[in-house]
């Protein structure tokens, strides 16, 4: 199919409310927030109740909730991205501190808040900040703005808010000694579960393996940017998880050669904290497979044909006579370990000779090349796939002189991250650029709903403005969906505060116990719906407002059900009525990607000398711009008021990518002999 090929007709989005409400699987690391804010909350509060300063509590809050952020990144940048977010917290915090000190005019204290919401939401997602992302800070300014102040106030509610936001960063940072590799163990685990998802959806067939393939894809990737926000210092861990990611690339290219079972086994392994599987290098394993060469023919074919390959269906390269045959329940590359000697060559394979030329060790080409991800060779666009993580440090790319003294495979790991550091992230104005219509959203219907709410004679219009600021996601199918949740949530939520009410007036202490139930509460359910966890943050939010003192539980429930709707109808309003035109072009723009990732990727295959580090790079440039295809997809997929989009082509094209990515990993020789033995060793590594 060509490239103007015929687009998706257009036709009538239908909102979910059932599905909306579904419950999911629950985080596999859902503790670990509901634990740490409540390790944040209490000893501040504490001690407040002691100095008979509950009043205060509100601005202790405001620094404990910051522990709910950075969870899933590795500790090097964890410290860094909980340090921002602490400091993104007391900028709005001491904005809207100020502003209700100058001004006690509702209507300006409204456009305040819906502004700051605006610019909390933009630049969260644009730095990948969260969850919980900017609904948090949202939170704290638009609910301080409301608080009667004086300037001179200003400075000592500032210095609680901060140094509640320090304890909070050393709770988020106390599990580093005892597990240093938590987050990059997690990443791998949650790649090489989708990997073995995919390969058992390919195996089954069915309509559920592209949509498997995607998210394999996705975790794939993500893993990889887990694994290198890590730093730079070597780490036997983390090579490790390194090659386990490898594996898991290496069953998504090829998933009918993949053992599903032992990369589940895989996965439970990494999750516990004893030694990692040593799978050594799938390269030096196949070593004696024999090259494919009708697929590398293909590849080459497809490539004179242009945009030929699209018009194929099929998932994978199909298997030749010449080419070496799968063994029935077997792992033909990613399923089975190799046992290795500390220089990570196969025990068993250190005399015989290669065919192709010198012997390598493990790690090199693929050390070598893992910067290229975005970039995929000289002919690939920048933007040819997902940002790296905001948080992950960038450097030189100098190898530090030490490293001499390292082995082979170290030096070339080393290089290889340094190299993947090179490639600068996108500036953040571009970023800012593409949110353009959700920042313009956010700031309209904040505005609007909070103005709707005086309008009722509310005398908390920021739940109004913090209900439209938490609806607004990628496009608006996703928002209407978060706007049902959130109505639901907080309606059963405002029942569970009458519940508890008599029980959190009994005393300040009983009050405090309360809300820490309810933090806890709300980020162990949150997981699994986010109506779920909106029970219990909606009790949470009512409470606070007690602090001061205790108020009449029936005006809270009447003025919390009243906000939540205005805000809900009045947010889901402005997110219809400001359009995102350019989400069309945006595809247009990662379907080119993906074809020039797939033509140099293909170019590379059918030539006799391609190096391994060029074929490194164009597979993982063509990896991720798949990756960022189907993510843009999938946002543009949702939005109203647009011309149809090219959904067939985007299928085509995903299939396309696909075959050649697994082309390329027959042509790096990534699938080793079927004889390789299945004993599983262990790194030395730490957990």
């Amino acid at each position: 199919m060509s490239s103007t090929g015929s687009a998706t007709p257009a036709r009538v989005h239908r909102l979910p409310v059932v599905g909306a409400l579904r419950l999911g699987r629950p985080s596999d690391v859902w503790f670990k927030p509901a634990l740490s804010v409540v390790a944040a909350v209490a000893p501040p509060s504490l001690l407040l109740v002691a100095l008979g300063r509950l009043d205060l509590a509100a601005y202790t809050m405001a620094g404990s909730l910051c522990a709910l952020y950075a969870h899933n990144r590795p500790y090097a940048a964890r410290a860094k991205v909980l340090a921002w977010v602490i400091l993104g917290m007391l900028g709005g915090l001491a904005v809207a501190l100020v502003a209700a000190s100058l001004t006690r005019d509702a209507v300006v204290l409204v456009t305040v808040g819906a502004l700051l919401a605006a610019v909390q939401k933009a630049v969260c997602d644009a730095t990948r900040v969260g969850p919980p992302a900017h609904v948090i800070l949202t939170f704290v300014s638009s609910a301080t703005l409301f608080v009667p102040q004086t300037l001179g106030q200003v400075p000592g509610h500032l210095a609680l808010a901060a140094g509640a936001g320090a304890w909070a960063w050393l709770v988020g940072m106390a599990p580093a000694p005892l597990r240093p590799h938590g987050p990059e163990r997690r990443a791998t685990a949650q790649a090489l579960d989708a990997a073995a998802a995919y390969a058992a959806a390919a195996a089954r067939g069915g309509e559920g393996a592209a949509g498997a393939r995607s998210a394999a894809y996705a975790a794939v990737h993500a893993a990889w940017q887990t694994l290198l926000a890590a730093g730079t210092r070597p780490s036997t861990t983390r090579g490790a998880l390194e090659r386990l990611v490898v594996r898991a690339e290496v069953a998504l290219a090829a998933p009918t050669d993949a053992d599903p079972t032992l990369l589940h086994t895989w996965a439970r392994a990494v999750r516990g904290t004893g030694r990692i599987p040593r799978t050594g290098d799938p390269r030096r394993a196949g070593e004696g497979v024999r090259r494919d060469e009708e697929s590398l023919r293909g590849a080459g074919d497809d490539l004179r044909r242009g945009n030929a390959d699209t018009r194929r269906v099929d998932d994978g390269p199909r298997p030749t006579a010449d080419a070496p045959r799968q063994r029935p329940g077997g792992l033909r590359g990613v399923g089975h370990a190799v046992p290795m000697d500390d220089d990570s060559r196969p025990v068993d394979d250190r005399s015989r000779p290669r065919a192709d030329g010198p012997r390598r060790t493990s790690g090199g080409p693929l050390r070598e090349v893992r910067g290229v991800r975005r970039v995929g060779g000289d002919s690939l666009p920048v933007d040819a796939g997902p940002p790296p993580m905001g948080d992950g440090p960038h450097r030189t790319g100098k190898v530090p002189p030490a490293t001499g003294d390292l082995p082979r495979a170290e030096r070339d790991e080393l290089l290889g991250v340094d190299a993947e550091r090179d490639v600068p992230p996108r500036p953040l104005w571009t970023r800012l650029e593409r949110l353009r219509p959700v920042a313009l959203r956010t700031a309209l219907g904040c505005a609007l709903a909070g103005y709707a709410a005086l309008a009722l004679g509310a005398e908390r219009p920021y739940w109004a403005l913090v209900t439209a600021a938490s609806l607004y996601q990628a496009n608006v199918t996703l928002t209407w969906s978060r706007a049902v949740q959130r109505v639901v949530g907080n309606v059963v939520g405002v029942l569970l505060f009458a519940a508890v009410t008599p029980v959190a007036q009994l005393g300040p202490l009983a009050l405090v116990l309360c809300i820490l139930a309810c933090n806890f509460g709300a980020e162990a359910l949150i997981g699994r719906n986010y109506w779920l966890g909106s029970v219990c943050v909606t009790p949470l939010a009512l409470l606070v407002t007690e602090l001061p003192g205790y108020q009449p539980t029936g005006e809270l429930v009447t003025g919390r059900v009243v906000d939540t709707l205005v805000g809900a109808l009045v947010g889901f309003a402005a997110a219809v009525a400001v359009t995102d035109r350019r989400a069309g072009r945006r595809v247009e723009r990662a379907l080119t990607a993906v074809h020039r990732a797939r033509e140099h990727a293909a170019r590379l295959v059918a030539g006799p000398a391609a190096t391994p580090a060029a074929l490194e790079a164009a597979r993982r440039g063509l990896a991720a711009a798949a990756v960022d295809l189907r993510a843009t997809a999938d946002a543009a997929a949702g939005e109203w008021w647009q011309r149809a989009l090219p959904q067939e082509r985007v299928v085509l094209a995903e299939q396309a990518a696909h075959r050649t990515l697994a082309a390329t990993v027959r042509r790096q020789g990534l699938l080793p002999d079927p004889g390789t033995s299945t004993h599983t060793h262990t790194e030395g590594a730490s957990p």
